[in-house]
């Protein structure tokens, strides 16, 4: 397994292959009106993907707040695939990237979030540094 930077020529049907995967609840993502937008989007983000034997089983999609923030936005890993830590891994790279930036989570999944022990920031999380 590994984790990497979004390739869009090479990356994009797979990460549509692991949304559909979750049915109607990323169909806002996947759905043919929204399809476009959202590769744009992926392009233009800040993604990594998690692959194994050649197929994308997670990935993350990422935005910058012009210097002052990163706003993890997406974070899926294929059903067979979670309890492993490839959530984790999948942020760990933003640490790398922007060791100045403060890294927050836009979520719906709040438990998931707290049982990795990051702190409640209103309406997101904020992820210290070193917890992951």
């Amino acid at each position: 397994m590994t984790i990497r930077k979004y390739r869009p020529e090479h990356d994009f049907l797979g990460t549509l292959a692991l949304m559909e995967s979750e049915g109607e609840e990323w169909s806002c993502y996947w759905g043919e009106k929204y399809r476009a937008a959202y590769q744009k989007s992926l392009e233009q983000s800040i993604t990594y993907v998690a692959e194994s034997d050649g197929e994308i089983i997670g990935f993350s999609r990422s935005i910058e707040d012009f210097g002052f923030y990163i706003y993890i936005c997406d974070l899926l890993v294929h059903v067979d695939f979670r309890g492993m830590g490839l959530g984790e891994q999948l942020m760990t790279p933003l640490y790398d990237q922007f060791p100045n930036h403060e890294l927050f989570v836009m979520s719906d999944v709040d438990a998931y979030y707290v049982k990795l022990g990051f702190t409640r920031e209103g309406s997101i999380f904020k992820l210290p540094k070193g917890i992951l």
